[in-house]
């Protein structure tokens, strides 16, 4: 049974009642993550945290080595992931302090971010329609209305380039585009833990109405972290119900996404990168 991959957020630098703690610092092929892992057990299942932005809030979502986040989760035998992200709404019935179980995506950061295990050396074409967990993603939604939680049952997330918050005119077009939440980080973990093979599902929680909202002062990082400090509670808690629910075995199409989506001729593959990325190929690639 595989480990259950937590990634924290703004406000989620620790989880409290971890058990059996063990801080482990991971190397990779694509450099520093973004800091000390902790391995444990959480209401019985074996879990590893990382705080994205590390303790403290170090670093910007423009600079987080999402590659290497994935990549150490793998290598310390998570198989499933649940992210944690703040995310301003682009809906009115989406409130701040909501929960959106995040289903679909748009990227808006232009390709600027490392967002592929894949590059020199080997070609991959993931299948990405449906780019979150349908075992897991539902059983968040279920844990959050089991404690009488605000949430919403999908929502599509359009990806932005940080640091800066939206300009009015961005806010009122992802609106237009009927885009539901707008965050800074969560694509890239998507996409690269689709490429892992590993499930992954999104614990968006809404801080703020962007900037489209005529009624709204403008966001400020004090609003947006106030709110979020305020669901930070609400977000462990989702965590504890949902790790209870997760079944041990998976019987989702995650674990088997690479099964026909490597075109490159195996023995076109440099042996480098079949070593660096054995852990992800090596069931392939011999």
């Amino acid at each position: 049974m595989g480990r259950i991959g937590i990634i924290g957020g703004s406000g989620l630098y620790q989880i409290e009642g971890i058990k059996n703690v063990k801080k482990i610092s991971v190397t990779t092929p694509f450099g520093k993550p973004s800091g000390t892992f902790i391995m444990g057990t959480l209401e019985g299942r074996d879990v590893v945290f990382v705080p994205r932005h590390d303790v403290g809030h170090r670093i910007s979502p423009s600079h987080i080595n999402y590659r290497a986040n994935i990549f150490a989760m793998k290598k310390l035998g998570v198989e499933r992931i649940i992210s944690v992200s703040a995310c301003g709404s682009l809906k009115e019935e989406i409130r701040p302090l909501d929960f959106v179980i995040v289903d679909q995506f748009v990227d808006r950061t232009n390709y600027a971010r490392d967002m592929s295990f894949f590059e020199k050396g080997i070609v991959v074409h993931i299948g990405l329609a449906h780019p979150v967990c349908p075992e897991m993603s539902p059983l968040l939604y279920q844990a959050a209305k089991n404690l009488n939680l605000s949430a919403h049952n999908g929502g599509t997330y359009i990806n932005m380039e940080g640091p800066a918050f939206s300009t009015l005119a961005e806010s009122r077009l992802y609106r237009s585009w009927g885009m539901d939440v707008i965050g800074m980080t969560n694509f890239a973990e998507a996409k690269l833990a689709r490429e892992a093979e590993m499930c992954f599902s999104s614990l968006s929680a809404v801080t703020d109405y962007d900037c489209w909202r005529s009624s709204e002062e403008e966001v400020t990082v004090d609003m947006v972290i106030k709110n979020l400090l305020n669901n930070v509670e609400n977000a462990k808690m989702i965590l504890k119900k949902v790790i209870k629910m997760i079944p041990e075995k998976r019987l989702c199409p995650c674990c088997s996404a690479l099964k026909d989506a490597i075109v490159t001729d195996r023995a076109c593959v440099p042996p480098k990168l079949k070593k660096d990325l054995k852990i992800i190929i090596g069931k392939y690639i011999k």
